[in-house]
């Protein structure tokens, strides 16, 4: 039965009443039930509330995959604000770029993770940011639960349903992520339509190991699973051995993955159907072959195929689980309720089923680009309300949706979308490149790779693993290049842009 609520305030108190003592999310030794989460959630929005922090207040999480983000999450849903969602990849300068364009005024940030030491990025990046009032390190969370609760808050005072709940950034064609705002009842409604997709039940318990700062994440794998009153088992980072035995230790019955996840699960030493025998159903995109890798080797035999994007709250088609495998396989299924897909061709004209061409989407998508991107939507939304794409695609005689590929230049390494400019942007602050371009190639596990072709200036010799090295210290670890070309000059047009089709062609023919 769908949930009442249309706030994720509310969610977390029907929930708890609902639900109860059973569990809610595990993380590592930390397991918490649907009641513990209506306990912690309100201490979080009483500190929050205690700090001035309400309705129309945003609030930074830079936290990797546990209980503290669940709680975090709701707790600021409670008070009223909205959550901006930051990579625990971020570099220094995207973090502090990320914080300057959503308008947080509190970050609550894990110490370290990976290679980032937070607790120093921060030291440095707060005093640049007036605005940012104050930064939480997980290392001091407590002191956000050790006051007086806020729950249910007055009309006006906490969230309605068309309040955005969420800002998720995602890649672009500009040189800087866009600014993706999801709202309350989209994330619901939505979330909740695709864990019903899936089959999901109170006895479901789902592995995420991809990060809750992803729409894929908490748009859509924490709303459906905690809509249903199943159980999410959060893994803090992918770890092929990890996942296997979480899948096992908590007989995990469904999964978010992603074709390089499921590769490198079922490719690993510890790997054995028996293991993961318990998985029945669960997500994950790609080609054919990786639908059917899923179901059959890793043993989610009733695993979805899916199509969408951050804009269209992770996902805007999903196949039924109890669909034919085939037929899973070859489509990503039909529009879920209360989303129209339509194909359009270059001039706007709808087209017949079985034709291909523009992917547009309407009903769960957000309204516009915030922060820097703002001015980007005009671009993307069309005056009826249909988001394009940029994606090619069709519509099957069913109403299935059936992906092509994407018209954009966009490149999907890993289930990351990476923008080529952005890359090209890292590439370029290195003192000696005078030009960079970068393109996608077609990779089995990956699904694309990185390729960079660079012209170097005068004087300075051409060194791959330094410009690598570079970039590893100015960016994430997936907008690295994996290829890198130096060549004398770069097919340009005459206004001096980049001529990517023919980058394309070079790229591939060195893959070749």
């Amino acid at each position: 039965m769908p949930p009442y609520s249309r706030s994720l305030a509310d969610l977390v108190f029907e929930q708890a009443e609902r639900f109860g003592p059973h569990s809610a999310v595990i993380a590592g030794d930390r397991v918490l039930s649907y009641a513990d989460l209506a306990d912690r959630a309100p201490l979080v929005a009483g500190a929050l509330r205690a700090r001035g922090i309400g309705r129309g207040d945003r609030v930074g999480l830079l936290i990797n995959n546990r209980a503290e983000w669940v709680e975090a999450f709701f707790g600021v849903m409670i008070a009223g604000a909205t959550v901006a969602a930051f990579s625990t990849w971020s570099t220094r300068g995207e973090l502090d770029w990320l914080i300057g364009d959503s308008g947080i005024c509190l970050l609550i940030a894990v110490d370290r993770f990976a290679d980032n030491d937070y607790a120093d990025h921060m030291r440095v990046l707060a005093p640049k940011h007036p605005g940012l009032r104050e930064t939480v390190l997980l290392s001091g969370f407590e002191a956000l639960t050790a006051g007086e609760p806020a729950r249910r808050l007055d009309p006006g005072d906490g969230a309605s349903a068309a309040d955005t709940a969420i800002l998720i950034s995602t890649s672009g064609s500009s040189s800087r992520p866009k600014s993706v705002p999801l709202t309350h009842l989209g994330i619901i409604e939505n979330g909740f339509n695709i864990g019903e997709r899936q089959g999901y039940t109170p006895d479901d318990r789902v592995l995420l190991a991809p990060p809750l700062f992803w729409s894929y994440g908490s748009a859509n794998a924490m709303a459906a699973v905690l809509t249903h009153g199943a159980t999410l088992v959060l893994q803090s980072k992918f770890e092929p051995a990890e996942a296997i035995a979480l899948i096992e230790q908590h007989r995990c019955t469904a999964l978010y993955t992603l074709p390089a996840i499921t590769s490198a699960i079922v490719s690993h030493p510890s790997f054995s159907r028996e293991r993961v025998q318990s998985l029945r159903t669960g997500l994950t995109i790609g080609a054919p072959q990786d639908i059917l890798t899923a179901a059959r080797v890793l043993g989610a035999a009733q695993i979805c195929n899916v199509y969408g994007q951050t804009e269209s709250y992770g996902n805007c088609a999903v196949t039924p689980h109890d669909w034919p495998l085939e037929r899973r396989a070859a489509c990503q299924g039909p529009p879920l309720p209360g989303v129209e897909v339509r194909i359009v061709d270059a001039d706007g004209t709808v087209l017949p089923a079985g034709e291909e061409g523009l992917i547009e989407v309407r009903g769960y998508v957000m309204h516009g680009y915030t922060g820097a991107s703002a001015d980007q939507t005009a671009a993307v939304m069309t005056r009826d309300g249909f988001f394009r794409t940029g994606d090619m695609g069709r519509l099957l005689e069913d109403g299935s949706v059936s992906f092509s590929g994407r018209i954009s230049e966009m490149i999907k390494k890993g289930g990351i979308n990476i923008s080529p400019a952005e890359v090209e942007d890292v590439l370029m602050r290195h003192e000696g490149i005078a030009l960079a371009g970068v393109v996608g190639v077609p990779d089995a596990l990956q699904g694309e790779l990185l390729a960079a072709f660079v012209v170097v200036k005068p004087g300075f010799a051409p060194d791959a693993a330094a410009l690598a090295a570079h970039c590893r210290a100015l960016a994430s670890r997936y907008k690295v290049p994996d290829f890198i070309e130096f060549r004398s000059e770069l097919p340009v047009t005459v206004t001096g842009k980049l001529m990517r089709r023919e980058l394309k062609s070079m790229a591939l023919a060195l893959r070749a």
